[in-house]
C-alpha cells in the first residue's frame, strides 16, 4: 500500500468535499516559508529585517532611517536598531555625523554585500523548495498570480 503524497487539506481543515480557503492556504504557506528562511538566516546571524534593509540600501544607497522604516512598515526607531546591528556587523557604514533632524547617509559595505548575497542564497533555496513542491513549470503562473493579487490588494482594487 502506498501513501497518498498530497494532503487532503490543512491540518484541522475543511470537512471532506468542502472548499478550502485559498487565503488560509497562502497564509499557511507564507508562514512555513518564512519560518524556514528565518531559521536559515538566524544561523548566519541575520534576520529578514537585516536582509531587507541591506537590499534597500544596496539598491538605493543613502536612504534615510525614516525611508527605510516606511519601506519595511516599521518605526524609525526599530529601523535605527536594525541599522545599529548591521553597523556592529560591519555591514553598513554611516557616512554622515549623526544628529537630530539630519538625514543619515548609509552605505552597504563589502561585508554587507557578502551578507546580502548569503541572504539572497537563503531566498533562492526557499524558491527552489517551493518550486520542487509545485513543479518548476508552474513558476511563472504562481509568480503572476501572486503579483497580481499583491498589487490589487495593495491598491484596494481586488474584486
Amino acid at each position: 500500500m502506498t501513501a497518498d503524497p498530497a494532503p487532503s487539506g490543512p491540518p484541522g481543515g475543511a470537512p471532506e468535499g468542502a472548499a478550502v480557503s485559498p487565503s488560509l492556504l497562502l497564509m499557511m504557506l507564507g508562514r512555513q516559508l518564512r519560518e524556514q528562511a528565518d531559521a536559515e538566516l538566524r544561523a548566519q546571524g541575520l534576520s529578514m529585517r537585516h536582509l531587507s534593509a541591506l537590499g534597500h540600501l544596496a539598491h538605493q544607497p543613502g536612504l534615510s532611517y525614516s525611508e527605510l522604516a516606511r519601506r519595511d512598515g516599521i518605526t524609525a526607531q526599530s529601523m535605527q536598531s536594525t541599522l545599529r546591528q548591521l553597523q556592529d556587523l560591519g555591514a553598513v557604514e554611516l557616512l554622515t555625523k549623526p544628529g537630530r533632524g539630519r538625514t543619515a547617509d548609509l552605505q552597504v559595505t563589502e561585508t554587507g554585500q557578502e551578507l546580502l548575497e548569503r541572504g539572497r542564497a537563503v531566498l533562492r533555496a526557499a524558491d527552489q523548495r517551493l518550486l520542487d513542491a509545485i513543479g518548476n513549470e508552474n513558476r511563472e503562473v504562481l509568480a503572476g498570480f501572486a503579483l497580481r493579487a499583491l498589487v490589487a490588494l495593495k491598491a484596494g482594487t481586488a474584486k
